[in-house]
């Protein structure tokens, strides 16, 4: 039984400050925008767009602003979330490959125009599945482990009373 439990994982907000025991695999594609007033990071998440407008000099969330998007030609429309929160939904699942980002900001009568990069891996998910556990192999491993054990101590067993009978001999 013991050796088919698996070693003890904590979960999300009980690592106590365990840096290694981070979450694997890769991350969701991202990208960053910058100007002298603005910061904008963009996290894609399949075809969900989460974005984050701060100033750049004090990193505050940037209060009713307005957010267009252009993704490697394709014009998006950002809504609000929140302070410095937007989303946007994309047509379709973007190709892999560096894409080009422009977003343009407006607040009161501030405006600005941002440029970033969204770099989407393919192999990305392949990656995460090749290095992800496969349950079913360790299982089977496991049971073997189990089955190969249970094999050993009936072996042990049986041989115990046979050797208690040839150790004493006749007087």
């Amino acid at each position: 039984m013991l050796l088919a439990t698996g070693p003890a994982a904590a979960s999300d907000g009980h690592d106590h400050g365990n840096a290694s025991s981070a979450a694997a695999g890769p991350a969701s594609p991202r990208f960053a925008a910058v100007s002298d007033t603005f910061e904008l990071v963009g996290v894609l998440n399949g075809k969900h767009l989460t974005l984050y407008l701060d100033r750049f000099a004090d990193n505050s969330p940037v209060k009713d602003a307005r957010l267009d998007l252009e993704i490697d030609g394709v014009k998006l429309k950002a809504e609000p979330h929140g302070e410095g929160e937007f989303e946007a939904t994309l047509a379709a699942q973007p190709r892999a490959g560096v894409l080009s980002v422009i977003a343009g900001v407006g607040v009161g009568n501030e405006s600005d125009l941002l440029a970033g990069e969204l770099d989407i891996h393919a192999d990305a998910h392949e990656d995460a599945a090749a290095n992800g556990r496969d349950w079913k192999a360790i299982a089977g491993w496991a049971f073997g482990g189990v089955a190969t054990l249970a094999l050993l101590v009936r072996g042990a067993r049986r041989m115990g009373p046979a050797r208690e009978r040839r150790a004493g001999g006749a007087a």
